[in-house]
């Protein structure tokens, strides 16, 4: 049966300064645990830790530029209008340097868990 979601949770993000996250489906906005929709607004010089996730992301950006650092060192340049894809147990670190931040929307297979996303520890030198 359809089921009309008229309204996101926003959810407080990791990361050196605030991300905007609004949920519209996953664990928390409506119990589903098999997949995550959200809507992320990361202003200019936002990052987070790096971090080795047990569920897919596939990300569409909206507007400006996310980074996308690989454990290989490759930094991923994803622009308004291109996707980025990372697969479960592979280490990634997400950014949003350029001085227009980015928006994108970001769908997680199974959904986005605290517990699954197994971020680094802070560096603490």
């Amino acid at each position: 049966m359809a089921r009309h979601i008229k309204s996101p949770t926003e959810i407080t993000a990791a990361g050196n300064i605030p991300k905007l996250i609004r949920e519209f489906v996953g664990r928390v906005n409506t119990g589903d645990e098999s997949v995550s929709i959200a809507h992320m607004k990361s202003p200019a010089g936002w990052s987070e830790p790096g971090q080795r996730p047990r569920f897919d992301e596939f990300t569409v950006v909206l507007k400006g530029t996310l980074m996308v650092e690989t454990e290989d060192g490759n930094q991923i340049e994803v622009s308004s209008g291109e996707a980025v894809t990372v697969k479960g147990g592979e280490w990634v670190k997400y950014s949003s340097p350029g001085r227009d931040g980015a928006e994108y929307i970001a769908v997680c297979l199974p959904a986005f868990s605290p517990d699954a996303v197994n971020r680094d520890e802070p560096d603490e030198s």
